[in-house]
């Protein structure tokens, strides 16, 4: 085992690991070179199926944290801190040119930490960015943390006893404890951003600018003003609020149907190497992934992707003047347990159940069959790839390896009898040997899954699944909405509350959580965290997550990820890539960070062969 004196070490071993795994030579792979670069043009992307970008203030709702969401709002917004590629070396950081913040320091035994500001960095009004926006920041969620999708029980900001403003471009947090600098960086400071405290600080529309965030009772109202605007999606693309931006980028069109068009921000002060070289990108929403494969394949979006089933024909796609790409991803994938579901609950309440049920899942068949080979098995909640110092051998084991066997018999000890084909409770009871509690005579095993629609993989995976549960006595009912409908009915809920008789959600085609750097899990797993859409509780796991928060050391992490693979909060599923990536050959400066956030700004044209005479 290591540990880590500071967090720049800590963020350079797991780059290395990151890197070194997935990329020859250790660099992600920054596409094609050669031929002679031309400024503007326009890009399209396609975004994933029935992905349809719903939220546009940089303090997330619970609810609208799809990974599209951050990416564009990271393009109009300069994060403080984020993982991010060093375009020289292909290694991933926490800072870098695209960064507000500058590399963090520790000291006072890791109780304080420094955050510097770059400097000359300007509001596309012309104001300076300051620290006084990153405080502004503070305020809104320290008032409004209920309000946060990012918000965590005794995580940021609770872990934050005093902000301190030193100078227009620094700022100290003076923390409630001494914690492991690499979990704080990763996890903690890129949560930050700066919001234009100036332009944003009012109670009412028309209201106002004052200094209202300084006290609760203000924050809140600014808070709740704020998040009125981000609702009305039609709105976004005339709402003067949203122009006031410090990115390389700023908003040219938001539909209602989720296609984003951004132009580059003539008033951009960032580093020089962070401005566009494109006249405009646009994000363009697919219903569903064939459709996608439909536009791709006439021409009509130049960076897209193709289903792992059509992998086979790639070669179409070469000699039409393309790259393919598989995106591999920091991530995890896995089905929700909803353990306050007014009917499923106490089912999901019993890990034997649960053991039973991840003994049917056949990870190894959806991968070969259904996704091409193109999808690793998630074995826990750290990602089995790319390999990395978080992960111990112990982890690398499939605990529940697919055995119909194994789940009857788990299912008949616990006082289970299958009849036409339906376990039932023939058991009723406490006991060790017995269903459990809340669980009736004769209560059937049957389970409700929101799944997400648009994919043909997804699709066949719930099949699958519903087919081998089914061989356990297991009766799944799959019902398939558009992803921002199931994110949006999967959200912590109390068991008699309407909407809470979900068993199980799947929002994972693409997968189904990117980690930041450090993949521990207070945002998932933690009791009361706002996107434990399960409401998993367990206080063992409660104390194991504090400990990958405070201890430098590796093997706070390694108990985390072997107690919770044993436990299973989730349902663990098929790690597919983020996505099979097709990108036209001349388009250049395409880097695929495994934390699929992107960079367009880095994004240029060359002349293609036979126009350069």
């Amino acid at each position: 085992m290591r540990s880590f004196r500071s967090a720049a070490a800590a963020l350079l071993v797991l780059a290395a690991a990151l890197t070194g795994c997935t990329r020859e030579g250790g660099r992600i792979d920054m596409g094609p070179t050669g031929g002679t670069p031309v400024e503007g043009g326009t890009a399209t992307m396609a975004l994933p199926p029935a992905a349809t970008p719903n939220w546009i203030f940089p303090i997330g709702a619970p609810g609208y944290g799809a990974s599209y969401n951050y990416g564009i709002q990271s393009l109009l917004f300069m994060p403080v801190y984020d993982a991010v590629q060093d375009k020289a070396k292909g290694e991933l950081t926490t800072h870098g040119p695209s960064t507000l913040g500058l590399k963090p320091k520790y000291s006072d035994g890791n109780k304080t930490v420094t955050v510097p500001l770059r400097e000359g960095v300007k509001w596309s009004d012309g104001k300076p960015v300051t620290a006084r926006d990153l405080e502004f920041w503070f305020n809104l969620v320290k008032a409004n943390k209920a309000g946060w999708g990012n918000y965590s029980v005794g995580t940021m900001p609770d872990n934050v006893k005093r902000f301190e403003t030193l100078d227009d471009h620094t700022v100290r947090l003076h923390l409630s404890r001494a914690y492991n600098p690499d979990w704080f960086t990763a996890n903690q400071l890129t949560l930050m951003r700066a919001l234009p405290q100036h332009a944003w600080d009012a109670k009412s529309d028309g209201g106002k600018i004052g200094d209202w965030d300084r006290t609760p009772a203000g924050a809140k109202a600014v808070f709740a003003r704020l998040t009125q605007h981000a609702k009305s999606l039609g709105s976004y693309g005339s709402d003067p609020l949203w122009k006031t931006v410090n990115g390389p980028w700023k908003l040219a069109g938001w539909r209602d149907s989720g296609q984003v068009t951004i132009v580059p921000n003539e008033r951009f002060t960032g580093p020089k190497s962070e401005r566009p070289h494109l006249d405009k990108v646009v994000f363009k929403p697919f219903t569903t992934a064939d459709s996608e494969y439909n536009v791709l394949r006439s021409g009509g979006v130049d960076y897209g992707y193709i289903p792992p089933s059509v992998m086979a024909q790639k070669e179409k796609f070469e000699e039409k003047g393309y790259r393919v790409d598989p995106w591999e991803g920091w991530a995890a994938t896995y089905i929700v347990y909803n353990f306050n579901s007014t009917h499923g609950g106490p089912m999901m309440d019993q890990l034997y159940i649960r053991r039973a049920m991840q003994h049917l899942v056949d990870q190894k068949a959806m991968s070969d069959v259904i996704w091409q080979g193109s999808a690793t098995p998630t074995l826990g909640p750290v990602p089995v790839t790319p390999k990395s110092q978080y992960l111990s051998e112990k982890m690398e084991r499939n605990q529940y390896p697919f055995s119909v066997g194994k789940a009857k018999a788990l299912l008949e000890q616990h006082g289970w009898r299958i009849e036409d084909g339906t376990a039932r409770c023939v058991r009723p009871g406490t006991g060790a040997d017995e269903c459990g509690k809340g669980i009736g005579r004769n209560a059937p095993l049957e389970l409700t899954l929101l799944s997400q629609s648009g994919s043909t993989e997804t699709t066949n995976m719930m099949q699958e699944l519903k087919s081998s549960l089914s061989k356990g006595g297991i009766d799944l009912t799959v019902r398939q909405q558009p992803l921002n409908s199931v994110l949006g009915n999967s959200v912590p809920c109390k068991a008699k509350d309407p909407g809470c008789d979900w068993d199980m959600s799947f929002f994972g085609t693409a997968g189904s959580w990117y980690y930041p750097l450090n993949p521990s899990g207070e945002q998932l797993f933690s009791t009361g965290a706002s996107a434990n859409f399960g409401n998993y509780s367990d206080k063992k796991a409660d104390r194991i997550i504090r400990g990958v928060q405070y201890s430098p050391d590796m093997k706070a992490v390694h108990e985390y990820g072997e107690y919770l693979a044993d436990q299973l909060p989730v349902m663990w599923m098929p790690n597919p890539a983020y996505q099979v990536s097709v990108i036209r050959n001349d388009l250049r400066g395409v880097s695929q960070n495994p934390t699929v956030t992107f960079a367009p700004q880095h994004w240029y044209y060359v002349k293609k062969k036979g126009a350069e005479k």
